[in-house]
């Protein structure tokens, strides 16, 4: 399956189903394969960890390049032609990959859970890359999640400098009076923060549901701007991230994103390079 076919392909959670997820995009792009980068970059890219646990690892003499130890930060490293160990393991470049999933009520974002509940990792069986969400839902929350371990466009799509729009459709439980959505596109404080919305419109043919746009992300935002109103969010699906729409993606199901999603979300996210996969490389499906 190729990289522009991959939109094609969906799968629920079943960890015994044995299903395995496309290659969508390389690690690093073809083009930086043939210049220095920095070591804990390219360790972040083979997926040894995050950037700054890298830089710790550097520190711990675990590193060795063409055989030698390296402990120093800042050291720029030739892709092409030098050869990584950590551990004594030589590592290369991770496969990016990019998914979407439409998460459901009572599926936590995050990678483990000590009570044993259902993690959004659940929808990914057989995938060992390190995968992680774009943008957090919390347990009560549905709707569109991006999952990747892309860490530079999952920064890029966060961080409030981009202002990547997110669109939700939220259910109170009771009708948003005009002068409180007003004073929330104006923004309002709650917790010692400053919030406000872009947009809160009534969807049609409804009493008590809106469409929410946010171009912040701070934690349980549309529930904390409601409830300085006492009111209450009774659902929360999250329908669209920038060009990014949920679509008809049935609840509980997963895709691989298509070539022309992945390079508009890096447009969109402020990245000035989309990530290009290599020619000839072997998927997975």
């Amino acid at each position: 399956m190729s990289l522009s076919d991959s939109s094609e392909l969906t799968f629920s959670a079943n960890a015994g189903s044995g299903k395995k997820a496309p290659v969508a995009d390389s690690g690093l792009s073809k083009q930086s394969l043939n210049k220095p980068v920095r070591l804990q970059k390219y360790l972040a890219a083979c997926g040894v960890a995050s950037r700054r646990a890298c830089e710790k690892i550097i520190a711990d003499g675990r590193v060795f390049v063409n055989g030698c130890p390296v402990i120093e930060q800042g050291v720029c490293i030739n892709p092409e032609t030098d050869v990584i160990e950590v551990d004594g393991r030589s590592v290369t470049p991770e496969r990016k990959l990019y998914f979407m999933l439409n998460k459901p009520v009572g599926v936590l974002c995050t990678c483990q859970d000590t009570h044993g509940r259902r993690t959004f990792l659940d929808f990914f069986p057989g995938i060992p890359e390190r995968l992680y969400p774009v943008g957090r839902l919390d347990q009560d929350s549905s709707g569109l999640m991006i999952v990747t371990n892309d860490g530079a466009l999952a920064l890029h799509l966060t961080h409030p400098r981009h202002e990547v729009a997110k669109i939700y459709h939220v259910r109170l439980n009771h009708p948003l009076d005009e002068k409180s959505r007003r004073q929330i596109l104006e923004g309002v404080e709650e917790g010692g923060e400053v919030m406000r919305a872009e947009e809160v419109t009534l969807l049609p043919g409804r009493s008590d549901e809106y469409r929410f746009v946010l171009r912040e992300g701070k934690k349980r935002q549309i529930r904390r701007m409601v409830w300085v109103f006492r009111l209450r969010v009774m659902s929360l699906q999250r329908m669209a991230v920038g060009s990014l729409i949920l679509g008809a993606l049935p609840e509980g199901k997963a895709r691989a994103l298509a070539r022309s999603e992945i390079e508009t979300l890096c447009r969109e996210a402020g990245l000035n390079e989309a990530m290009s996969p290599h020619k000839g490389s072997p998927s997975r499906a």
